[in-house]
């Protein structure tokens, strides 16, 4: 299994996108529609407040209907969240997000930010092992053997 770090270089983007626990749900889903992401870390300074998600304001503002322009992402951001280490495997990760219920875990590597990967990260890491070692079966397998 590969570690965190590794699945964290390939990712094409590496970029963190945060907001902060005062600004407008409405700002955050800007945001995240600029990025293409499905969710924002919440940092107050260096620390990491909270995570808001589309899930996030899909339920606790649409369903309440609440104003996305009128309410602080502090009011609906989970501020539980939980964070890896770079050493850790796919396999934990994987583990944390389905006992969970997590799609995004932030990386920290000695109490800093470095990144944050998601479940599509994960799987996108784990169909492209699975190809390989059906590459190396099927090579096997015809008798290309090196």
């Amino acid at each position: 299994m590969k570690t965190v770090a590794h699945i964290l270089k390939s990712k094409s983007d590496q970029n963190v996108y945060t907001i902060t626990p005062t600004a407008s749900v409405l700002d955050a889903l800007k945001l995240m529609a600029e990025k293409n992401v499905g969710a924002l870390l919440v940092m107050d300074g260096e620390q990491i407040a909270g995570i808001i998600t589309e899930r996030d304001y899909a339920r606790k503002i649409i369903l309440k209907g609440r104003s996305s322009k009128d309410t602080p992402v502090r009011d609906i951001m989970t501020s539980s969240v939980m964070c890896v280490r770079p050493e850790q495997t796919s396999e934990e990760c994987m583990m944390l997000m389905t006992e969970n219920r997590l799609r995004h875990l932030p990386i920290l590597d000695n109490g800093k930010l470095v990144g944050l990967i998601s479940i599509g990260d994960l799987v996108k890491d784990i169909i492209s092992e699975q190809q390989f070692i059906i590459e190396q079966l099927e090579h096997y397998i015809a008798g290309d053997r090196a």
